[in-house]
């Protein structure tokens, strides 16, 4: 297999997991020719899927482990959520309560947040909660939002990048009365895909090394496997994605390997659950932190009939669905051909009060300012609509993710100059390009938002360490 040579910083060790940084010479496998084109543009190899296991978070046990995870054409050493990558996928009735029992086994201290949960400080999951090694902190919160697809993933001050990319992240599903009346694909015709990237060591474990920009891989993994192939029926399918990369951002398509031809599939969901309507799209671009929620309808195809997930920025293809020959009836009341259906009422928030301006600088600072873990940067008066414009001077994408509420995206100017139909609804992750002002409106009106301490932060993972994050408090 053909090498590079990467000057690197140094080496960190922990229980078996190398860390490359940058000044110190280690061969790294150029393993993206054949790992996703295969040996001379040739047939690849393709491995099972990896779904995790579904639970509901009631007296659940969390666990942040050093091991090893089968990657399908490999077994890479990794820190993993419950000895799985990805962790389990909690699976909970909006109205009931979570609890759950955090268990810190890394060499290093962590905590674990709930991103797109409203929950009050002390179940967010914020740096300044982190747990030392070997000790364990108990979550326990009412979940109070609609149906969605939310994940989980470690927030340790200057680690958050590292410990994401070794492994631990999982999904977060909400279900209501509302989403289970549309009798919406389920059972295994409803999977969750978490999209990151990955580059390995001469050895073949997972090497972290970052800079300031972020850490791209050199190959895709889906649900943490290399080159993933997953076996589907003449059916309607239901996709939860998830970009959980540390920094690339994903322009999805959908294309028929037989002749290339892109294949439309239907939205009704992003971050923040089921959208007004149903929208009929050919792709759809997400930042880190971001999630859609598609209708794939795989009925009209042969038996044999290969198709590709594709990500149109690098040209990697994701994932294969290999379409069986059992067919199976779809009694959704959602069209997955065509788009334009009511699926929810999303009320638009009132007239705002206030409006602040945040200014996203260079790869580490927000107005200017890198992120102090014990200071607060602002306060916002609960209850209270206001209107937060994001800039940017340069370095994007910026993801911009706000901790304990969900936003409705106004408008962006300059650069792509639109809102797109998978930022509708409710949104927490907004992408902001270079040359791009971004204007949403924002409300805390939960009550476990009184008196609560919260984030706003770049999540390009390596930005977030680097400094670009900020504390508010939501104030009666």
């Amino acid at each position: 297999m053909k090498k590079k040579t990467f000057a690197l910083l140094g080496v960190m060790a922990f229980a078996g997991v190398t860390i490359l940084s940058s000044c110190q010479k280690d061969e790294v496998d150029d393993v993206s020719e054949v790992a996703l084109k295969g040996p001379s543009g040739g047939t690849v190899t393709r491995y099972p899927l990896y779904i995790p296991p579904t639970v509901t978070p009631a007296g659940f046990n969390l666990t942040a482990n050093v091991g090893t995870t089968n990657m399908g054409s490999r077994i890479s050493n990794s820190w993993t959520f419950n000895n799985g990558m990805p962790g389990p996928t909690l699976v909970v009735n909006s109205g009931s309560t979570a609890s759950i029992n955090f268990q810190n086994n890394l060499p290093e201290e962590s905590i674990v947040h709930w991103h797109g949960l409203i929950v009050d400080h002390a179940n967010d999951g914020h740096p300044n909660q982190a747990i030392a090694s070997n000790t364990s902190r108990s979550y326990n919160f009412p979940v109070i939002q609609r149906a969605g697809f939310s994940w989980y993933h470690p927030h340790t001050h200057l680690k958050t990048g590292k410990q994401v990319y070794f492994g631990l992240a999982g999904g977060f599903i909400i279900r209501d009365a509302e989403e289970s009346g549309l009798s919406l694909p389920s059972g295994s015709m409803e999977v969750p895909l978490v999209l990151r990237d990955a580059t390995f060591n001469s050895a073949g474990n997972l090497s972290y090394s970052p800079t300031a920009g972020g850490m791209n891989g050199k190959v895709s993994l889906v649900n943490g496997t290399i080159n993933p192939y997953l076996d589907v029926q003449k059916a309607v399918y239901r996709f939860r994605i998830l970009n959980g990369a540390n920094s690339r951002v994903y322009d999805l398509r959908l294309v028929n390997t037989t002749n290339n031809a892109q294949i439309p599939f239907v939205l009704i969901g992003n971050d923040g659950g089921l959208l007004p309507s149903s929208h009929l799209i050919s792709s759809v671009v997400m930042s880190n932190g971001e999630r859609v929620d598609i209708l794939a309808d795989f009925r009209n195809y042969a038996n044999g009939t290969k198709l590709m997930l594709k990500d149109n920025r690098t040209g990697w293809s994701l994932l294969e669905f290999r379409v069986g020959n059992t067919s199976v009836a779809y009694t959704g009341s959602v069209s997955p051909t065509t788009g334009g259906q009511f699926l929810s009422v999303v009320p638009a928030l009132p007239n705002p009060d206030t409006t602040r301006i945040f200014s996203f600088d260079g790869m580490t600072k927000i107005n200017g300012i890198e992120y102090d873990m014990n200071r607060v940067d602002w306060t916002v008066p609960y209850g209270r609509t206001e209107l937060w414009r994001f800039v940017t001077n340069g370095n994007a994408p910026h993801p911009v993710h706000i901790h304990g509420a969900v936003f409705q995206v106004v408008s962006r100017t300059g650069g792509r100059n639109q809102v797109y139909v998978w930022e509708q609804g409710w949104k927490d992750t907004v992408l902001l390009e270079n040359n791009e002002t971004v204007t949403v409106k924002i409300r805390f009106n939960d009550d476990c938002n009184r008196n609560s301490l919260y984030l706003m932060h770049c999540h390009k993972l390596e930005h977030e360490d680097g400094g670009m994050m900020a504390n508010f408090m939501v104030v009666d």
